[in-house]
């Protein structure tokens, strides 16, 4: 399965490589043009029929994780977050360290030592360690360097009835959406952005903007799904199993109502189950894309997903096809009708 590639595929803020690698090989196909730019975008072009306009789609390829940032005499690996990581949740779980994915423990001082002081204090990332087996310092050191990535050692899997489980689903559903959205052909040329360092800043999208020069962006993302014990229910931002969510404003953009009420039009219209984000929280490559040059109207669809920026994160199959598909039936709508804009 695609998505359970792109999930697996390792690719913390700069250094999307591998990730990079394998939409380039899965896109080859059905594009005709693919350009690397000096940053790491991948940006890639579909002619269309008449090539009147230019419509972007854009995903983020980068993931959050860790970066080695020191090693101590008795072989244990200091590591830095790479993106909003949560360090609480961290403790024991398994990773991999480096190119050639070195695996590793990410560890604490155990309870029976903790001082009392210390027992309701939540871990810090200098209170934690990655732990690869090494010996010392000098046999880490062979094994790997600073600067080296760390991600977390998950398999994308079927969890339960109709969810799936993995790392990276922020953003590699979005990746996958794009790969697909490229294989039919349409009026405008679309252009494919697959963006680097989102994570850290968003610093990817406005560069790749300013060179496609888009009349029309969408950006699919994925987004928290905190409908979980104790949040009350206007707390939900989304839910899982009520289909893609549209995005009026997020922290760093407000949707450009135009592209969001032919969203919302779109997924009436054909019966795709949809939502609308009801917090306000968290940011995306829009925040970048909207103001570049003279301005791109854009808007954010995004996926649901509990746990994000988490070790696993928890998707609902029947969300992930309806996504898909709107993604598609919305640059269907702009042969039929012409841009909302």
């Amino acid at each position: 399965m695609l998505l359970a590639r792109l999930s697996e595929a390792a690719g913390i803020s700069g250094q999307e490589a591998e990730v990079r690698a394998l939409i380039r090989s899965e896109i080859t196909p059905y594009v005709d043009e693919i350009k690397i730019d000096p940053i790491g975008n991948l940006i890639a072009v579909k002619r269309g029929r008449k090539g009147n306009n230019r419509v972007m789609l854009a995903a983020h390829m980068d993931e959050v994780g860790l970066m080695v940032v020191g090693i101590d005499s008795d072989g244990l690996l200091h590591v830095e977050a790479a993106g909003g990581v949560d360090p609480r949740v961290l403790v024991s779980k398994l990773v991999y360290v480096g190119a050639d994915r070195r695996p590793g423990v990410i560890g604490s001082k155990p309870i029976h030592l903790l001082k009392a002081e210390d027992m309701d204090r939540a871990n810090d990332m200098d209170s934690l360690y990655v732990d690869i087996g090494a010996k010392n310092k000098e046999d880490a050191e062979k094994l790997v360097k600073l600067g080296d990535q760390i991600v977390f050692a998950t398999r994308c899997e079927p969890l339960g009835e109709g969810f799936l489980k993995g790392k990276a689903m922020d953003d590699r559903v979005g990746c996958y959406a794009i790969i697909e959205a490229l294989k039919k052909q349409h009026d405008f040329d679309l252009v494919g952005a697959f963006t680097v360092q989102e994570e850290v800043g968003l610093r990817g999208a406005g560069v790749a903007a300013y060179q496609v020069k888009p009349d029309l962006a969408i950006v699919l993302e994925g987004t928290t799904a905190h409908d979980v014990t104790e949040t009350p229910e206007h707390g939900y931002s989304t839910v899982p199993g009520q289909g893609p969510a549209i995005v009026y404003r997020d922290a760093s953009w407000v949707g450009d109502r135009r592209i969001v009420d032919r969203l919302i039009e779109t997924a009436e219209a054909a019966g795709v189950p949809y939502q609308i984000k009801r917090t306000v929280t968290g940011g995306t490559d829009a925040g970048r894309i909207g103001p570049t040059e003279s301005g791109v109207p854009v808007a954010v669809m995004s996926m649901p997903c509990r746990y994000i920026h988490s070790p696993v994160s928890v998707i609902c199959a029947d969300d992930l096809s309806n996504y898909v598909k709107l993604a598609g039936l919305f640059l269907d709508s702009l042969d039929e009708r012409g841009l909302p804009v």
